[in-house]
């Protein structure tokens, strides 16, 4: 004899409402151990000769970022400080993002990370990834043998 189940109207809503929730429980660690805070946005664009990473970061100094490579991984890091603490209760809104931030990148074997290099000016990231000699596109010269 096959054993009845009651019927249950809401428990795809109930199951919708659970994955929404282990969504948003999520602690959003980064793998190196350091919380993202809030979303760096980056635009990258490779050519024959480099990756270049652009990473927007508004507001900041020099000794806020930090751009580390590690065993194959670029990590940018780095922290926005609010630095208009004791006017804080005059604040009416606050939403411009502040806090620690870090995102990482895992580096194709064809970069040579012994001259990555790193600008920041107006507000903008940029970090230029050169590629190593033997991973760039070259031409071979075809013998004609008679």
């Amino acid at each position: 004899m096959a054993a009845l189940m009651e019927y249950d109207p809401f428990r795809n809503v109930r199951t919708l409402q659970n994955e929404i929730n282990r969504l948003f429980d999520h602690n959003w660690e980064e793998p190196n151990g350091q919380m993202a805070k809030w979303p760096m946005r980056v635009d990258i664009r490779e050519d024959e000769n480099q990756i270049m990473i652009k990473a927007d970061l508004p507001g900041m100094t020099q000794q806020d970022i930090s751009v580390d490579v590690d065993n194959g991984t670029l990590t940018i890091s780095g922290e926005r400080k609010f630095d208009d603490e004791q006017n804080r209760d005059g604040y009416h809104r606050i939403e411009r993002a502040y806090g620690r931030f870090s995102r990482s990148f895992q580096l194709p074997n064809t970069t040579d990370t012994g001259n990555i290099a790193a600008k920041y000016q107006n507000g903008v990231l940029e970090v230029t990834l050169p590629k190593l000699d033997e991973a760039k596109p070259r031409s071979i010269q075809v013998e004609v043998l008679n």
